[in-house]
């Protein structure tokens, strides 16, 4: 059975879409599947089982792109078509079943249940990744052994979105003190490149002994990997945090102006945390302009109240 699966560019909602190949792999282990994705989330899917290629979608002028995936998938007999991009490519190839993701879809429940509303399915699968074994092994050697690991991703794609660096130092001190949820853990700092200063800080606040760098030192699947061996997840809002969710490790996403209904962290491993106003409430001052933010938006979300809600959070788990 030959699939085609067209899912985003961006690297959280390509997570988030994985649930969806989950549940094809389970149902057709012998389907042979090709994945149209960005090239940001492309790592995150190597390990798919049953991959037959990553068709990586390079943005061009005019959409031309389209034309050119038109192109690479129109000569093939696909069994099975699922387009989470509503392009006219999977309209104007052959499928033997098609599931689109259209404006029938209710945009109002989270990524992961408009995802799996696209193939009707009920319950809805939770993403999960797959890793290969060069990503494993590479993980294994950046995180080494030795106690429980905490990881934190301080940073996003966005300032607004971003906790204060000072809250996250603050907050590990309390996780990882002798009478913490994780006393004296190791401390995993993961960042995108580009992101690095605003990491760092965080990072030389972990005494020297306690210190893993994983700040732009790997594409999105191995730190995924990386995230897999990990204790405990805690994060702004961003591709990172939902690649420890469906990674399986228990995560904590920290919210502010962003919509937590459609992109909190996945799973019954998974919570999130949020300042008390809305995203509409933090963005609505005269002059705002996201092009111009260049600070948190998200300083009413105190560093006690994250603590508790991971504490509470992680003694349940």
């Amino acid at each position: 059975m030959d699939v085609l699966f067209i899912t985003s560019s961006r690297l959280g909602d390509a997570v988030l879409s994985a649930g969806l190949l989950d549940y094809i792999v389970r149902q057709h282990p012998e389907a042979k599947i090709t994945v149209v994705c960005g090239g940001l989330p492309a790592p995150v899917f190597t390990g798919v089982p049953g991959l037959a290629e990553i068709i990586v979608l390079k943005k061009k002028s005019f959409n031309r792109h389209w034309i050119w995936l038109w192109r690479k998938v129109v000569g093939r007999k696909w069994d099975v078509v699922v387009d989470l991009r509503d392009s006219a490519v999977s309209r104007l190839i052959f499928a033997g079943k098609r599931y689109v993701h259209g404006k029938h879809i209710d945009r109002s429940l989270h990524k992961v249940e408009q995802n799996a509303a696209v193939m009707k399915l009920f319950p809805v699968p939770a993403p999960r990744l797959w890793f290969v074994d060069e990503q494993n092994e590479k993980a294994r050697a950046l995180i080494g052994a030795g106690t429980p690991i905490l990881a934190i991703g301080p940073t996003a794609n966005w300032p607004g979105k971003m906790w204060p660096a000072q809250n996250y130092i603050e907050l590990i001190k309390i996780l990882t003190a002798r009478d913490g949820i994780l006393p004296h853990a190791r401390v995993a700092v993961f960042a995108a490149p580009g992101e690095e200063n605003e990491a760092r800080h965080v990072l030389q606040s972990v005494p020297a002994e306690r210190q893993i760098d994983m700040i732009a030192k790997c594409d999105p699947g191995t730190a995924a990997a990386a995230l897999s061996l990990c204790a405990l997840y805690i994060g702004n809002d961003s591709g990172l945090m939902h690649c420890a969710a469906a990674a399986g490790t228990p995560t904590v996403g920290l919210f502010g102006p962003s919509w937590p209904h459609l992109y909190r962290p996945w799973g019954e491993k998974a919570t999130y945390a949020s300042t008390p106003e809305s995203y509409d409430e933090l963005t609505d001052y005269e002059g705002y302009d996201p092009r111009r933010v260049t600070e948190s938006l998200m300083r009413s979300l105190t560093v006690q109240q994250a603590a508790d809600a991971v504490k509470s959070f992680y003694k349940r788990g």
